[in-house]
């Protein structure tokens, strides 16, 4: 469903779409830092001409403050595969809060749907619930630090985002605040590079505790990568730990682990496993999960314990989010949509002559693109002119992840849309795009020097 107050056929959108968005950025930027919670929705991801703030959302499809409709991409940085208020999940949720969300003992929603989770992972055994991808993963870390004995981690550095802890963000430009010697304690290694890896535990014997990875993400594994990685930690001690908050109920099986046949000592799900409900998890194998218990003789580890990690509402949510995956074809209507999507927008890249300059990578339930300028160079400036033209065109896609309600009409009305789009892309490689842009380019999610957004159209 497209906007009526968005022409197609518009030369150039002005600032009159985004009033109220424009109206209310000021106060936001006042009195959050950045102007969001969360950097990925922050102002400088999107052009100047953009939606500032959603209101509402069912299935595919969001509005904005000022009433623009847009079908969505990207589904909440991922976190809503089956869509928007998406019925059976809001009741469960919803019935749930009628019976009170959080107690002073445990629910016992909780051992069901770590009983439920854990069908899901291969090898896994006992699970630990929480509310981020964050704290799951940064309690892998001391986990298996605790297990190893040992400070140093491994992280894959083409999987840039694990936490906003130390550990992790020490890794990235945006790095201030944080202590050089924590920074030293963490290694990173390039995917698919298996002599890479091994490098760093002869460079550092008897120090790694572990090695953190997506078991994929835009590139697929190379053969025999995953099972080398693991053997190559256990040889050497450290435990594998695979990061599945993007992965997870989006891969085949609803699990990149069980899709590649891989187990790993530790993982984390989140973002899906509540269709945006706050909800995450660490599950793993019972002799190193249980540090964080009581069944041991060892020192306990302080692993999980948050006020709100076992909310009900998100645990009755999770449930009947598995539910659904069991009853229905999610992950295969995720597949084929992405896939009519894939075919659609790299027919008409091709049309356009773009196939050097907009590219798609990744699985079909899990696309991204790439926006290259004249020379073939990723280019913010050119991303910054599809993102502003697609909006133009009722399409909100930082990224082109589907969800089990884009239906074939929402697909046919995108790439109807990015033919659009990329008509005008062409142009602007031909003859400039300064003719085209309005305003600045959207900037690097971690960037070491902050540059603030203008918060109007220019």
């Amino acid at each position: 469903m497209l906007s009526p107050e968005f022409d197609r056929n518009l030369v150039s959108p002005t600032s009159d779409h985004f009033a109220a968005s424009d109206e209310l950025r000021p106060l936001a930027h006042r009195l959050i830092p950045g102007g969001a919670h969360t950097y990925a929705k922050g102002d400088d991801q999107y052009p100047v001409l953009a939606p500032g703030f959603i209101a509402s959302g069912t299935g595919c499809h969001v509005w904005d403050v000022d009433g623009n409709a847009f079908i969505e991409y990207g589904m909440g940085l991922r976190a809503v595969a089956l869509g928007h208020a998406f019925p059976p999940v809001v009741a469960a949720a919803v019935k749930q809060i009628q019976r009170g969300i959080n107690f002073t003992r445990p629910s016992p929603l909780e051992a069901e749907c770590a009983e439920n989770l854990l069908e899901v992972v291969p090898g896994a055994e006992m699970v630990k619930f929480t509310k981020d991808g964050s704290t799951a993963t940064t309690a892998a870390i001391r986990l298996a630090r605790a297990y190893t004995g040992r400070d140093a981690v491994a992280l894959c550095a083409d999987h840039p985002f694990y936490s906003y802890d130390d550990w992790a963000i020490g890794t990235t430009p945006m790095n201030a605040g944080i202590p050089q010697d924590v920074k030293r304690l963490t290694l990173t290694f390039r995917y698919n590079d298996l002599a890479g890896v091994e490098a760093l535990f002869s460079a550092h014997p008897g120090r790694i505790a572990a090695v953190i990875m997506e078991a994929e993400k835009d590139v697929e594994p190379a053969r025999g990568f995953l099972i080398g990685l693991r053997d190559l930690c256990h040889r050497h001690g450290a435990l594998l730990i695979i990061d599945e908050m993007i992965t997870g109920f989006r891969w085949p099986q609803r699990s990149a682990q069980r899709h590649h046949g891989i187990e790993a000592d530790l993982s984390t799900f989140g973002k899906a496993l509540g269709n945006g409900f706050a909800i995450s998890a660490l599950v793993g194998k019972r002799d190193i999960m249980q540090l964080g218990g009581l069944d041991h003789d060892r020192d306990r580890v302080f692993l999980l314990s948050t006020t709100h990690g076992a909310e009900t509402h998100a645990l009755a949510a999770a449930l009947a989010v598995m539910k659904f995956y069991r009853e229905e074809p999610v992950i295969e209507t995720l597949e084929r949509q992405g896939l009519r999507l894939r075919v659609g927008v790299e027919a008409v890249a091709a049309h356009h002559g773009l196939q050097k300059h907009f590219q798609l990578v990744g699985r079909p339930a899990n696309l991204v693109y790439r926006c290259c300028d004249r020379d073939g160079i990723p280019s913010q400036t050119f991303r910054t002119l599809f993102l502003q033209e697609t909006i133009r065109r009722g399409i909100l896609a930082p990224s082109f992840v589907v969800s089990y309600s884009h239906s074939d009409d929402d697909i046919d009305q995108t790439i109807e849309a990015i033919d659009r789009a990329l008509s005008v892309y062409r142009k602007a490689l031909e003859t400039g795009v300064d003719a085209y842009l309005v305003g600045r380019s959207v900037q690097p999610a971690f960037t070491k020097r902050a540059m603030p957004p203008k918060l109007a159209a220019v």
